[in-house]
Formats: structure tokens, C-alpha cells, sequence
């Protein structure tokens, strides 16, 4: 089985593939990433990135967003972004 490498472009619009969505757990306090056969339990960081992910939005669009959000250097933000949707395409949780 060969390794798939996924890019990330500036241009990509990011979107939650059918069959795949984001859950909020209220029992528990924790949100989940639901997919056929899969569940990816998502930290804070990724459901802020995940709920940005619209299909509409570029990455450029969420990175933007989440600095000023957030505050945070964009280099950072967008390396972090890139990287989390990258695995989650990998493993075809993410249509990019």
C-alpha cells in the first residue's frame, strides 16, 4: 500500500465529504468527527478548523479568519491548518 500525499493549496476550499460530519457528544463534553466505520475524536483546535470548512472558504479564508480570531501568528495557524487537513484527506475524511 503506497503512501498518499495530499497539498494543501491557498486556493483549496475545504469540505466535509459526504458520509463524514462533525458531532458534538453532550454526555461526554467532546466533539467527534464521524465517518463510515471511523470515529476521530477532535480536540478544540480542529473543531474551530472543521467548522470552517464550508467548501466555500479557501484555506487562505479559514487561515485569515482563525488569526484574527484567535490573535495568533498566521504562519503558524496556516502550517497547523495544512497539516490537520492534509491527514484527515489522507484518510479521505476531507475533500479538499
Amino acid at each position: 500500500m503506497t503512501d498518499v500525499v495530499t497539498t494543501v493549496g491557498s486556493g483549496s476550499r475545504p469540505r466535509l465529504p459526504r458520509g463524514v460530519r462533525l458531532k458534538h457528544d453532550p454526555a461526554r463534553g467532546e466533539w467527534f468527527l464521524l465517518a463510515p466505520e471511523r470515529v476521530v475524536k477532535a480536540d478544540n483546535i480542529a473543531v474551530e478548523i472543521l467548522r470552517r470548512c464550508d467548501g466555500t472558504a479557501t484555506l487562505d479564508a479559514i487561515v485569515d479568519d482563525l488569526a484574527q480570531h484567535f490573535s495568533a501568528d498566521r504562519a503558524r495557524i496556516q502550517t497547523d491548518v495544512k497539516a490537520l487537513l492534509a491527514e484527515l484527506a489522507a484518510k479521505r475524511m476531507m475533500d479538499l
